[in-house]
């Protein structure tokens, strides 16, 4: 490829849109270009790494047994009505009709279209385990796009679907495809780690993600440095200490009322009363639909409201306004389960049944002393809602967690019978008998990848790309305007190129200093410079894109040693030591 050929162009200033790294980088190296919020165009040099990245997929996918197919963008309603997502997802899904007025979807994942598929074509156990995976344009109307290939509206996903006899069949497939996960990441030069994850909109009994770690990403991870327990905040445990106080409810004392003049916090109320916080309970209000619905929590703790929502099987819940507690009777700061009528109650897993609790009297200026979960007022639902945080104990150790931030690049989920036993999809046992298949899916975003190939692999000139998913991996500049150095950079071009290395010759009429800055902000591994002084000392500069010192290299050995740096680099990103 020559660069005075090259379709597109670099840009000296970085763009105002752009913050992260990798977006401000693909957008000044011409590697992306923007046609709406959320929507890119791939430039030919970022489509030349994603093709690589996809062949590095499709090589882990086949090697644990994937069939790659291919379906449709467009689906029609029917399928989605079917598991009831058409009625659940909201405005990001994109609903249209037909010229014949039928609805239609523009596919945000594909599990409606796999698994009429499953339904048609498996039959039987002996067709079981069953992997199939595609890499297919997707349409998500995300209202806050942002961060380059991080977070669009239009992206291109490698998403794999595989189907199983039953859960144990699952549970044994399941870590060859989070391994596989790995392998790719680590391929394509992203370290990543493997954390928990909410199941979401997907559904299913478990869920993991594949995240970088970056102060840049949109993901809140909890992380134990001692054990290596890892989850996303909406997800993420933390050990409790809820001991068994050896009491019954009938031995603690009735609710007795006290008065806590202008103490509407839990802070200010643990002070007055010379309490520890986690002797007290603290009571919040969410808006559930049309619906009020309070929480109880321990005082020192707060709560995770993707976890309330996934106890409460919603899709989301927000805080109350003042107006909504005003329109229920409710004084903020002062609220409490006691007494509390026509609003269900949810109890933390961190509030005993058998030990009394400062809580709110529903009276501006009052707590109550020894309120009993469950005694003093009825729990509709109990589970764990709080919100990890950094320094809370680790759930496995109990050592103090990390809060890190991250992109999730890809994601696994134990999907069970969630979509195969409203479809419809069964197969028959050993014994003739009907039963729904167990499925599980997995997502990996490549724009997501690439993006995070960039952050992992850059410095304050521009990118550098790994071997393995570079465009190209020599950067050749004719540095002159003499004809014999125009005649030897062609005649090297060639003789390069026929034998099979992949080159960019950077043939412009430009100046030593643009050429250099281009060929850094590019990030091609290996730069070769070729000029009047370069031959004078016996061939050609060699210098890699990672390190600061050059040499020059003979013409006669120039084939063997690019080689043998294009094999090491190769052997570097090899995914066969990642377990």
């Amino acid at each position: 490829m020559r660069m005075s050929m090259r379709f597109g162009k670099t840009l000296r200033e970085s763009p105002a849109e752009a913050e992260l790294p990798s977006h401000i980088l693909m957008l000044r190296g011409g590697y992306i270009s923007k046609v709406a919020a959320g929507i890119y165009n791939y430039m030919p040099f970022a489509w030349r790494a994603a093709r690589k990245i996809e062949e590095i997929m499709r090589r882990e996918m086949d090697a644990i047994g994937g069939q790659e197919l291919l379906m449709p963008v467009v689906h029609p309603a029917e399928l989605w009505q079917e598991t009831g997502r058409w009625q659940a997802i909201g405005p990001e899904m994109v609903r249209m009709k037909d010229r014949s007025g039928r609805d239609m979807v523009l596919a945000m994942t594909h599990e409606e279209t796999i698994t009429d598929l499953a339904r048609r074509y498996i039959d039987s156990y002996k067709q079981l385990p069953a992997v199939v995976y595609h890499i297919q344009t997707k349409f998500r109307d995300e209202p806050r796009s942002r961060a380059g290939l991080i977070r669009v509206r239009e992206f291109i996903m490698k998403d794999a679907y595989s189907f199983h006899a039953d859960q144990e069949g699952l549970d044994e497939y399941y870590p060859n495809m989070c391994r596989a996960y790995k392998r790719i990441c680590h391929a394509c030069g992203v370290p990543v780690v493997q954390v928990l994850g909410d199941v979401g909109m997907m559904g299913g009994t478990n869920a993991h993600e594949f995240t970088y770690i970056t102060d840049y990403g949109e993901d809140t991870l909890l992380l134990c440095p001692e054990c290596g327990y890892a989850a996303n905040r909406e997800t993420a445990t933390i050990k409790k200490d809820v001991a068994a106080s050896g009491l019954s409810p009938e031995d603690i004392p009735a609710p007795e009322k006290v008065a806590t003049p202008g103490k509407d916090s839990i802070a200010a109320v643990s002070e007055f009363l010379g309490m520890d916080p986690k002797e007290t309970m603290k009571s919040m209000v969410y808006l559930n639909g049309d619906s009020l619905v309070m929480v109880v929590i321990r005082g020192d703790l707060d709560v995770n409201e993707k976890k309330l929502a996934n106890l409460l099987r919603v899709g989301e819940v927000r805080l109350a306004y003042p107006e909504d507690l005003e329109k229920a009777g409710l004084n903020q700061g002062y609220m409490s389960p006691v007494g509390l009528k026509g609003i269900k109650v949810v109890c933390d897993d961190s509030l005993s049944a058998d030990r009394g609790y400062v809580a709110g009297a529903n009276e501006a200026g009052f707590h109550l002393k020894n309120v009993v979960p469950g005694r003093d007022f009825a729990v509709d639902y109990r589970g764990d809602v709080v919100a990890a945080r950094q320094g809370d104990p680790c759930p496995v150790c109990g050592k103090p967690l990390d809060v890190k931030r991250g992109v999730e690049i890809g994601n696994t989920f134990k999907l069970g019978t969630r979509y195969s036993a409203s479809m419809g999809a069964n197969y028959l046992d050993e014994n003739g008998k009907a039963k729904p298949l167990v499925m599980g899916c997995y997502g990996m975003g490549l724009g997501r990848l690439l993006a995070c190939v960039v952050e992992a692999n850059h410095d304050e000139r521009g990118i550098i790309w790994p071997m393995t998913v570079a465009p190209y991996h020599i950067y050749l500049v004719a540095l002159g305007a003499s004809d014999t150095v125009k005649n030897e950079s062609e005649a090297l071009y060639r003789r390069l190129t026929s034998k099979g290395f992949e080159v960019v010759l950077d043939d412009r009429d430009e100046s030593a200093g643009v050429k250099f800055n281009d060929a850094d902000l590019l990030g091609m591994p290996i730069r070769l410079t070729l000029s009047e002084r370069s031959l004078k000392a016996g061939g050609v500069e060699l210098k890699m894109r990672s390190e600061k010192s050059s040499r020059v290299v003979a013409l006669s050995e120039l084939e063997g040693e690019l080689s043998k740096i294009i094999d090491s680099e190769m052997r570097r990103f090899s995914p066969d030591e990642v377990i």
